[in-house]
């Protein structure tokens, strides 16, 4: 069992904080979080990063459909990235979703379409 990341308290949060996160590019988050729920497969990215397009060309020669959300490159749309990894809890993209689970970025995702688990949780 691995130990749980510390995470500072919510208890320990300023309304004013708590409100701040909450609404953090929140229509941003909101349209990642209705995809994740909706679609089997999807990926989160962000252009030009080439483990975000290993990670499309390893799905799409899988034959596994998938919805693509891409925010931005390396110079925009940073701050809009942030409020996602901050409610996925993933530091890098891209980010991975099946069936409403994170399951990692490229390199998790290439070990479970590798050993089968990843078709396994899609049914």
């Amino acid at each position: 069992m691995t130990t749980p990341r510390p995470l500072h308290s919510q208890d320990k949060r300023s309304p004013a904080v708590a409100e701040a996160m909450a609404s953090f590019h929140r229509d941003i988050v909101d349209q990642v979080r209705t995809a994740v729920e909706r679609d089997a497969v999807v990926v989160v990215g962000m252009a030009r990063n080439p483990f975000v397009k290993k990670a499309r060309e390893a799905l799409t020669q899988a034959g596994i459909p998938f919805t693509y959300l891409e925010y931005g490159g390396y110079f925009g749309m940073w701050k809009q990235r942030l409020a996602i990894k901050m409610w996925s809890g993933w530091p890098t993209f891209p980010q991975v979703f099946v069936r409403g689970v994170l399951i990692g970025g490229f390199d998790d995702m290439r070990k479970a379409l590798e050993d089968g688990s990843l078709k396994k949780m899609l049914g």
